[in-house]
């Protein structure tokens, strides 16, 4: 009997020190759980917190940008024009208007008594590749041959339709190459690379990164050298040519005359002699754009290339209209 009280003491101990131990083991989990609430309740307000941050930021820039742009836009061409002077640094061999000419002479170098052909482009831009792959032949035959002056105007606006600012990057490379290698048929050659159907990437959501590493290996293709394709991606001229791609778009004698953008600047822009060149005349002339170039500046296109044979309209005439032949 004696020994049952003992066993059964000892079941009514077993049975609390078990109570007592779920107990105690019920109250670590619950505790547990706590901090891991409290740590997974940190967690959630910090991520909120870096969203907030995040979405500040964002929305800062967004309506930073937004007056920014708005500023630019009502500001008036003399000031955008000031804005461009202030600009440091300035390409060497940019004019005042953001050109830089070429001729058979080279760089700067204008071929008197002959037309000058003006190209206004954006690296991003589709419609340039297409002008640039269908004309340019003939505008650097006819600038080798001294029929014309060439005067090429990098633009960067388009920065907006790619995930990396190519066309600052491209304009800026450009730029860059103009002023530190002599031989403007590097650059030309340059531009065409970029402007090739299987190397110009395409804009918007099917943009597909470009490295600058990529944009060297077109430079070092056109006969740049290396050293000079590695040090033009510094980006050296990014304030001239964001106040350039103010100020160009303000300048009345480039806006669109006639179509759906009529009274806006786009590009391609070509100017002849100074004077916009209508490129929607084109089609309602039935006529290609290297025919419809030959005839706006006066010149027989079995002419293109033979040095002496200059075109009619000379150095100051307006372009002959393709629709009316004046």
């Amino acid at each position: 009997m004696a020994q049952n009280k003992t066993t059964k003491r000892k079941t009514r101990a077993d049975r609390r020190a078990a109570e007592e131990a779920a107990a105690r083991i019920a109250a670590e989990k619950a505790a547990k759980e706590r901090r891991q609430q409290t740590i997974i309740g940190a967690i959630v307000v910090a991520i909120v917190v870096v969203l907030l941050v995040v979405a500040g930021v964002a929305i800062w820039n967004a309506t930073r940008k937004s007056a920014e742009e708005q500023a630019q836009a009502n500001m008036s061409v003399g000031d955008a024009y000031s804005a461009v002077e202030r600009a440091s640094p300035k390409p060497e061999r940019a004019d005042k208007k953001g050109g830089i000419l070429i001729s058979k002479d080279g760089y700067n170098k204008s071929v008197s008594d002959v037309p000058t052909v003006a190209v206004y482009m954006d690296f991003m831009c589709p419609g340039c590749g297409s002008v640039n792959r269908q004309l340019d032949p003939t505008l650097i035959k006819l600038t080798n041959a001294g029929q014309i002056n060439l005067e090429l105007h990098f633009l960067s606006f388009m920065d907006r339709y790619s995930t990396d600012e190519y066309s600052s990057r491209a304009a800026n490379a450009a730029l860059y190459i103009a002023d530190h290698d002599d031989d403007p048929n590097h650059l030309l050659e340059f531009v065409k690379n970029l402007y090739a159907e299987d190397f110009q990437p395409s804009e918007g959501s099917d943009y597909q990164p470009v490295s600058d590493d990529k944009l060297k290996e077109q430079a070092v293709k056109a006969g740049v050298s290396q050293s000079v394709a590695d040090a033009a991606f510094g980006r050296d001229y990014q304030d001239w040519l964001d106040a350039i791609n103010v100020y160009t778009p303000k300048r009345s004698e480039l806006l669109n005359t006639t179509g759906t953008y009529a009274g806006s600047f786009t590009t391609p822009t070509i100017t002849i002699n100074g004077t916009r060149w209508n490129l929607n005349d084109l089609s309602t002339a039935g006529v290609s754009i290297t025919d419809g170039l030959f005839q706006s500046i006066g010149l027989d296109s079995s002419k293109a290339g033979t040095a002496g044979e200059l075109p009619s309209i000379g150095a100051s005439g307006k372009p002959i209209s393709l629709t009316t032949g004046e």
